[in-house]
């Protein structure tokens, strides 16, 4: 699917023929025929578009000729099930952003927040013909993101911290497994992005070094991705101590569980044993007495009776 906007006055509209200031996105879905057509159409070459593609494509940049190609990973909720054989709670994805002559266009293999957010027009001062002012905010979107699910991972680890305290179950445990994976997914993405940044403004990549401003702006994206990678390496560390201690207190309450009910079978023994006893057809104290029946159930319950009271002393019980 290719969406075509353009900005006028404060709207940004879809239209239907590319023009120069224009912005170009396409989503799924679509096939290797599209992508050809797309490299045809806007001279784009194709591996550019199909690197884009690649959700194993780390962060980078590179150019051929007057097009320019840069890969930022973005972290997207993978509630829905993005990647199927993937169980972890978030995952990073690449999008794919090319710099034309006079125009700009994006590609990702799946809907994101990042790219949804511009179309929607939750961004301000967003003009897609001002290309280079748009990559910058396309990166200060993708380290927002990444902050705010790095906050909703810090919360669900504390609900989930507060069910395991009384649990003996392991899905709270394959909760936060999962919650760890999103986690290393976002300190190789977070760093690789840093990497790919640092780059971009050591080369001039986007040839922004003579406007001050969008220099600036490059740096604090910068500052605000490095401020990510360390709240996703410090959570990283609470989160896998947590699994360590959270471990031992599942084990731990295993075998509380697994002590009082030995402690019960133990109680429930004695008058087994005694009416076993009673039971043998030998000569045995009290059998003769006429009462010989309520003595042996006293008997039973007295000892039992004192062990409980010695399990309650050991806090058994």
């Amino acid at each position: 699917m290719v969406d075509i906007f353009k900005k006028t006055g404060d709207e940004l509209i879809r239209i239907e023929q590319a023009e120069p200031g224009c912005w170009i996105n396409i989503y799924p879905p679509f096939n290797h025929d599209n992508l050809e057509d797309l490299s045809n159409t806007y001279n784009i070459p194709l591996d550019f578009l199909i690197d884009s593609l690649d959700i194993n494509e780390r962060s980078r940049y590179e150019f051929e000729d007057d097009v320019k190609l840069i890969v930022l990973n973005t972290p997207v909720d993978n509630e829905g099930e993005i990647v199927d054989d993937d169980r972890s709670v978030y995952v990073t994805l690449p999008i794919g952003i090319i710099l034309l002559p006079d125009m700009i266009l994006t590609l990702s293999q799946h809907p994101n927040p990042v790219i949804d957010s511009f179309i929607n027009q939750r961004v301000k001062r967003f003009d897609p013909a001002d290309t280079k002012k748009f990559v910058l905010q396309l990166f200060d979107r993708n380290v927002f993101y990444f902050l705010h699910y790095l906050r909703q991972i810090n919360n669900k680890r504390n609900l989930i911290e507060d069910e395991l305290y009384n649990s003996s179950r392991n899905t709270e445990l394959a909760q936060l497994m999962n919650l760890q994976k999103a986690l290393v997914y976002f300190v190789n993405t977070l760093r690789g992005n840093e990497l790919t940044m640092a780059k971009l403004a050591r080369t001039d990549f986007l040839k922004i070094k003579s406007d001050e401003d969008l220099s600036d702006y490059l740096e604090d994206v910068i500052v605000d991705n490095s401020q990510a990678l360390e709240m996703a390496n410090v959570y990283t560390n609470i989160l896998n101590g947590t699994m360590d201690a959270f471990a031992s207190i599942i084990s731990n309450n295993l075998n509380t569980v697994m002590q009082r009910l030995t402690s019960v079978t133990i109680v429930l023994m004695v008058p087994t044993l005694v009416a076993s006893f009673y039971g043998m057809n030998v000569e045995l104290p009290f059998q003769h007495q006429p009462s010989a029946y309520v003595i042996a159930i006293g008997i039973s319950l007295m000892l039992s009776f004192l062990l409980v009271m010695f399990f309650r002393r050991k806090k058994w019980f």
